[in-house]
């Protein structure tokens, strides 16, 4: 007899998001989930192992307030303009459940990051996929249209390709009435966020990630950019479901890295050149890379099938991570590591 006789109906027509794989071997050079090669800012370390007491009893700052202030001051909002959550995959649902339920369809690029549609059925929302031109760039004429919201990734995930701020405001222009959210996960390798525009565009939300650039994508941590009466919706959405999603330790260690601007510069640079280096390495080779604005690249060889690719680097105990969608099935998303990693990378992929 089933079990599934106890599920709510819905459950049993979800479709959920599959991570990229976390093998639980160490001496995997793994390159598959975007995962900084650099540790986070030694003083977010500090401020959590200070933490660490026996303050763990009580709960923690159900409104977050050190980190908050910590993202306003570093971007130059008010605190009541930032939402947080855990990881930004969290903020992003409060966002599909309180502000994308509308009677005309949510646009999002067919080359997207995979939670999108899954969110969608989660909330019962109707989408329309918008198709990526022939380079895979987001063409902002495609998004003028009615809708429901707007959503993509900036830089755009697995592509890695930059949607400049003008571009940007071409879309927000153009659907006044719907919220427009630019999910900047990778925006720190080589973009400027769209959070200079959130006092111009109050339709305009912004969503980033502590896990990419700032190396804690062990802690959870995720938050949101916009007018007032949005981030409020969130909240009324957050406190109906979780009181207290920022556990102390994440609030201390977040706050601390916004503060360490100087690790985050030097680690950022680091990564930007290393992914220079993998990107004349594998042209070198043959590959066609489009040009990545984020920790990873996107990379087709025209000779050599991307699944036979990515088989063979896992004998050499490198992995990196294949899409079997159709307009993508010849690519490799391909994380930057260490100097020693990406070197790893090059040579399991031998002589083409």
């Amino acid at each position: 007899m089933s079990m599934s006789k106890f599920w709510s109906p819905f459950v049993k027509d979800l479709v959920p998001y599959v991570p990229g794989e976390q093998p639980k071997l160490t001496r995997l050079v793994k390159l598959n989930t975007n995962e900084n090669p650099y540790g986070p800012s030694p003083k977010a370390l500090a401020a959590m192992q200070t933490e660490l007491n026996d303050n763990l009893r009580l709960y923690p700052d159900p409104n977050s307030d050190l980190l908050k202030n910590a993202v306003a001051g570093y971007y130059g909002v008010q605190s009541n303009q930032v939402f947080l959550g855990n990881g930004s995959d969290e903020v992003l649902a409060h966002i599909f459940h309180g502000l994308f339920q509308h009677d005309q369809p949510l646009l999002f690029p067919d080359i997207s990051y995979s939670f999108y549609p899954v969110y969608c059925g989660l909330y019962g929302i109707q989408f329309d996929a918008v198709p990526l031109d022939a380079q895979f760039q987001i063409d902002p004429a495609d998004y003028a249209r009615p809708n429901g919201g707007i959503i993509f990734p900036n830089p755009n995930a697995p592509t890695g390709c930059l949607l400049a701020l003008d571009a940007v405001e071409q879309i927000l222009q153009a659907s006044p009435d719907s919220v427009v959210v630019v999910d900047e996960a990778y925006i720190d390798f080589g973009g400027e966020t769209a959070i200079s525009l959130v006092d111009r565009y109050p339709n305009l939300l912004v969503t980033q990630t502590l896990s990419k650039s700032r190396s804690l994508a062990g802690l959870r941590v995720g938050l949101a950019v916009g007018h007032p009466d949005l981030i409020e919706a969130l909240e009324r959405i957050k406190n109906s479901f979780n009181s207290y999603p920022l556990d102390r330790l994440a609030n201390v260690g977040a706050a601390a890295a916004f503060e360490d601007r100087e690790y985050f510069d030097k680690t950022c640079r680091l990564v930007i050149e290393h992914r220079e280096w993998v990107v004349a390495q594998l042209q070198a080779k043959g590959f066609e890379v489009l040009p990545s604005a984020a920790n990873f690249i996107f990379a087709r060889h025209l000779q050599h099938d991307a699944a036979g690719l990515a088989a063979r680097l896992r004998e050499q105990g490198v992995i990196v991570r294949h899409f079997k969608q159709e307009r993508i099935a010849q690519f490799l998303r391909i994380s930057i590591g260490t100097p020693e990693q990406n070197q790893a990378l090059i040579d399991g992929l031998g002589d083409l």
